[in-house]
């Protein structure tokens, strides 16, 4: 039996190396992910660390896991205003999918089966942003998750 995963497939028309930079960019993480700012130094075991752009309070955290530019992206997660719910799991897979497009895939796991829904309904509106502002250069009007 597999265990339960939220898995999100978009194709984004950019290159590997702008939606990697996307992907670990603080400054470009506050522009589609409704003001979280990214930080890490992006090493196998370094902290990934998420504020808030309002009051610069610390969201969400984990670890790097996986490394592979401009490849797959993997890090643990963990929401820090939720403390009895144990770190999950992220990984970000880039492929080329044709002369100006991307595909990416997202993996959100080590998650419960109860999760899987709530973390579809965040994640929906934080890549629907990273695809509309890396295909039009503006971010979507929509209320936070």
């Amino acid at each position: 039996m597999s265990k339960p995963a939220m898995i999100h497939v978009t194709y984004i028309e950019t290159t590997p190396e702008k939606l990697w930079e996307a992907l670990t960019s603080g400054a470009f993480t506050q522009l589609y992910w409704f003001g979280r700012r990214i930080e890490s130094a992006w090493s196998v075991g370094d902290p990934v660390r998420f504020y808030d752009s309002a009051d610069d309070s610390l969201t969400d955290s984990g670890d790097v896991l996986v490394y592979d530019e401009p490849k797959t992206l993997a890090y643990t997660f963990k929401n820090e205003s939720v403390k009895d719910v144990p770190a999950s799991r992220v990984t970000f897979t880039i492929e080329s999918a044709g002369p100006s497009v991307v595909k990416l895939q997202v993996v959100h796991d080590e998650i419960t089966a109860d999760q899987v829904e709530g973390w579809r309904i965040g994640w929906s509106p934080i890549l629907a942003n990273l695809k509309t502002y890396l295909e039009t250069g503006k971010v979507l009007e929509i209320s936070t998750p």
